[in-house]
């Protein structure tokens, strides 16, 4: 079996990833299995210059916020704010923080000076305004639609003006409260203000809709990809708020579904304009259903990566990473009889292992399941390997640069 896994790995390369796949994919999704880890975000950088270089990709898209994202953007675009401040501003959950995501985000600047648009490289976040505490207010999101649509829309058909908006939002903190996560009475999505919002929100993004041709024509190519990006996430908070405020046993299980509804559409989005590298956990990319323990219960739906993979096909491809050790997280060696114990064996530090193969080989002797003793690390399903295009494997993975963990 380890001389057939042998023959199944290569170097991470652009080159041997395309060779995995059958055309080149729209949407190259690469997933990791822990999160905070300056190496995965090295080989991922390593990864993307790659594809940009030989295989013409020309977006990036990662685990964060859809609307902090468009400060990055134009950042890499257009050169906008300081690497600081952009560092600081354009990134949640902790990502700004990261050294390897500083890195990517000047590297993409310095690649994209002086090049026509048309050649520039483009960042998005594809996560939706949400944290593990809530979710946003959608002041940002209806606000700027509302803008947008007052400067290029018939005038007498916006539903409401900002004023009614601005009201019905009332103050920030009230959507924005923690408490709400676990207490669905503290949650402000179903209250008359916010049901009157998700029918404004419904009724501007139909209005984008019906005004298509009118506002393309008058706008910015930008401008109108940000409108819908705008409507997106401004009805998508609206929904997640509103369920927020369940009581339904289903609760739960509804918000990490929407969540990663949230993302696939986002990422569709991403895909019509051209083909882009992918970046977030394994769990959100995966083509199999999500699941997670909570509250005594096990939650299941379906990530974005099964959703996006049932719209693009063979134009989505997933490459799942799986780590030997973390030293500093305590996560040993893995048992030989693991999928990760079969890849440890191996001698390279990072590889990527053609999944079909792989999966050939364990037939014979199918793997154990392995179980880390900590928490932030999710060790790789044996059931799953089949539903990769291939693997990324990690020999070790030790304490580097500083970032949150």
């Amino acid at each position: 079996m380890t001389a057939g896994i042998r023959d199944a790995a290569h170097p991470v390369e652009a080159s041997a990833v395309m060779g995995l796949l059958p055309t080149r994919p729209r949407l190259l999704a690469l997933g990791e299995p822990t999160h905070g880890e300056d190496l995965l975000l090295d080989v991922r950088n390593d990864l993307f210059r790659q594809l940009v270089e030989q295989e013409g990709y020309r977006t990036i898209a990662i685990e964060s916020d859809c609307l902090t994202g468009l400060v990055v953007d134009d950042h890499v675009t257009s050169g906008a704010g300081t690497l600081d401040e952009v560092m600081a501003r354009g990134f949640s959950h902790g990502w700004g923080a990261l050294p390897a995501n500083r890195e990517l985000v000047r590297w993409m600047r310095a690649y994209n000076d002086g090049r026509p648009a048309a050649q520039r490289l483009r960042f998005a976040g594809f996560d939706g305004p949400l944290e593990i505490t809530g979710a946003a207010s959608p002041r940002q999101a209806l606000s700027a639609l509302h803008a947008y649509l007052a400067a290029g829309a018939d005038a007498d058909l916006l539903p409401c003006d900002a004023e009614t908006l601005d009201r019905l939002l009332g103050a920030d903190d009230r959507w924005t409260d923690p408490a709400a996560m676990t207490d669905p009475s503290r949650s402000v999505g179903q209250t008359p203000e916010a049901r009157r919002l998700r029918l404004l929100a419904d009724d501007l993004v139909t209005l984008l809709d019906a005004q298509t041709p009118q506002l393309v024509a008058t706008s910015a190519p930008q401008d109108w990809e940000r409108a819908r990006l705008y409507g997106r996430t401004a009805t998508g908070l609206l929904r997640y708020h509103f369920w927020m405020a369940d009581t339904s046993p289903g609760r739960l299980a509804r918000l990490l579904a929407l969540r990663d509804s949230m993302m696939a559409a986002n990422l569709l989005a991403i895909a019509a304009r051209g083909p882009a590298l992918v970046h977030a956990h394994n769990g959100h990319l995966q083509r199999h259903k999500g699941t997670m323990r909570m509250g005594g219960s096990l939650l299941r739906w379906w990530s974005a990566g099964a959703i996006v993979g049932a719209h693009l096909g063979e134009e989505y491809a997933f490459l799942a990473t799986a780590l030997g050790t973390i030293s500093h997280r305590g996560v040993d060696a893995p048992p030989a009889d693991t999928v990760e114990g079969l890849l440890y064996a191996l001698p390279e530090q990072r590889h990527v292992v053609d999944a079909r193969r792989l999966a050939d080989a364990l037939a014979t002797v199918p793997p154990a399941a392995r179980v880390s003793p900590w928490f932030g690390y999710a060790p790789l399903d044996p059931a799953h390997v089949a539903g990769t295009d291939g693997i990324v494997f990690v020999r070790d993975v030790r304490r580097g640069r500083a970032g949150p963990g």
